[in-house]
């Protein structure tokens, strides 16, 4: 596993062996980055996330590597926490991160009640967690957080469709890429 593209670029990320801890593939982050950048490279350039049951912090570090302002990540998972941050030192990164060992829905709740409005937000729960991606994606819903230009990007089995909508959260797009697939949501 790399990181795909920006100034940390073709630098190595760690892992842990386990299936709860299943890293976005290289290929689905170099789709997904490509289709948030279409067109123009600086598109992430001093933009907020939040990635959800970050895992290993592929995608967050990625959103770094290609200019986003800080990264939120989240998980509640020890030894997961523990390789984000082993990633994260080997690139020198200390700035512009936030690390937060909570539940994502209660996680939500705190990052709310401290005003942060992300750009974008990334979750990708364990796929055998089937029921956590409807718990998470109406949270996100109902929550304070979201802008009316915040995208939120779930990833997920393509034989399973977390739903097309969430209150005010509707999917727009969704992209799948061998037995992986990319829901994008917006608030309506």
């Amino acid at each position: 596993m790399r990181v795909i593209g920006g100034k940390y670029r073709s630098r190595r990320l760690g892992s842990a062996k386990g299936m709860d801890i299943r890293p976005t593939s290289d290929r689905l982050r170099e789709t997904l980055f490509d289709v948030l950048t279409a067109g123009n490279p600086g598109a992430l350039e001093g933009t907020i996330w939040l990635d959800l049951y970050a895992g290993t912090g592929a995608v967050g570090i990625e959103a770094l590597s290609r200019g986003a302002a800080t990264v939120y990540f989240v998980d509640t998972d020890s030894v997961a926490i523990e390789v984000v941050k082993r990633n994260l030192a080997s690139l020198g990164i200390s700035g512009g991160v936030r690390i937060i060992k909570r539940d994502a829905v209660r996680a939500l709740e705190d990052l709310t009640s401290e005003g942060v409005a992300p750009d974008f937000i990334f979750l990708d729960p364990p796929y055998r967690m089937e029921d956590v991606y409807q718990k998470t994606l109406q949270a996100l819903a109902k929550s304070h957080l979201l802008k009316s230009e915040s995208l939120v990007i779930a990833e997920h089995q393509k034989r399973f469709d977390p739903g097309e909508e969430f209150s005010s959260l509707r999917r727009s797009r969704k992209l799948v890429q061998g037995d992986a697939a990319l829901s994008f949501y917006r608030p309506a």
